[in-house]
């Protein structure tokens, strides 16, 4: 057979239009739950997680998810408050990873949790609520918080870490005290060994931390809370007296944050909130001292000298 060269530009063009189409198409079947737990979804600080289940809802993640799991969700949840109920182990939590994906509001009742990059635009507060211990809250934003005391995150626990994350808006109107994260111990436990790291609390009402432990006057008397660590956080308080305040909680380590608004001073320690440790903050020129300490908080205390009362 005679080979000409408009045969020869035939099987050519022919080729690549099968090679584009081959390129095109997905690599696992594209109907819901099947395998697609091998597919990747990007964090919100910009990292990888391998989706191992992926699941429509909560309560179906619930049902299915095991240790070690990393869940991401099918379904649109948009209109819903994303509930944990379920954990892993010490070694192997569940992780339930956003990747950007709107939430009404996030609710952990659980131990051995990650959640991972979520976002909730005026969701009921606290715009993220968790319970539990061994639990990590990071890169999720709240933007907005409404209803209730009006914060945006409440822990309660021991061995938490909250990261990178960021709340913003929150409002003091009605008779609220909005904070950027609140924790305290009436009916609930007093929380030990808690990192609040790497965190934007911008345009807050309230304070950017008010934690009160179980003898800080309103709470139940029992136990002690302490052992927290508040490094490299970014804080614009717009309304209260102090940006960070401490009743009854030892062993506060605050240091390397940014006080963004003029405040009358950047932290308050009282009730026995012994061992407290500041250094290397930055503070607004508008704020008049740094440290604002009371007697029973004295022993133990290392860092600037305080101006005053808290």
């Amino acid at each position: 057979m005679r080979i000409t060269w408009r045969l020869v530009l035939g099987f050519l063009a022919v080729s690549v239009l099968a090679l584009l189409a081959a390129l095109a198409r997905p690599s696992w079947p594209q109907e819901r739950g099947a395998a697609a737990p091998t597919a990747s979804l990007t964090t919100g600080n910009g990292t990888t997680e391998r989706c191992t289940l992926r699941a429509a809802t909560p309560r179906e993640a619930a049902r299915r998810a095991k240790p070690g799991d990393t869940v991401c969700f099918d379904g649109d949840l948009s209109r819903q408050r994303l509930v944990v109920t379920k954990g892993g182990s010490r070694e192997h939590p569940i992780t339930y990873a956003g990747g950007g994906d709107a939430v009404d509001g996030i609710t952990i009742e659980a131990d051995d949790v990650i959640v991972d990059g979520f976002r909730s635009v005026r969701p009921e507060a606290p715009g993220i609520e968790l319970t539990g211990h061994r639990v990590t809250v990071r890169n999720n934003t709240v933007l907005g918080p409404r209803g209730g005391d009006g914060d945006g995150i409440r822990f309660f626990g021991d061995d938490l870490t909250i990261a990178h994350n960021t709340v913003r808006d929150t409002d003091n109107s009605h008779g609220r005290h909005a904070d950027c994260m609140q924790t305290f111990a009436s009916d609930t436990p007093p929380s030990h060994r808690v990192r609040i790291e790497n965190n934007r609390c911008e345009d807050v009402d309230n304070m950017c931390l008010m934690a009160e432990g179980p003898n800080d006057g309103e709470g139940d008397g029992h136990g002690t809370t302490g052992d927290f660590t508040i490094r490299g956080n970014h804080c614009e308080t717009l309304r209260a007296s102090q940006a960070l305040m401490f009743e009854g909680v030892r062993n506060a380590t605050i240091t390397g944050n940014e006080f963004a608004a003029p405040t009358h001073h950047a932290i308050g320690l009282a009730d026995h909130s012994t061992g407290a440790r500041v250094d290397g903050n930055t503070l607004h020129p508008g704020i008049r001292y740094e440290v604002g300490i009371d007697a029973s908080s004295r022993p133990g205390y290392r860092g600037p000298e305080p101006g005053g009362l808290p």
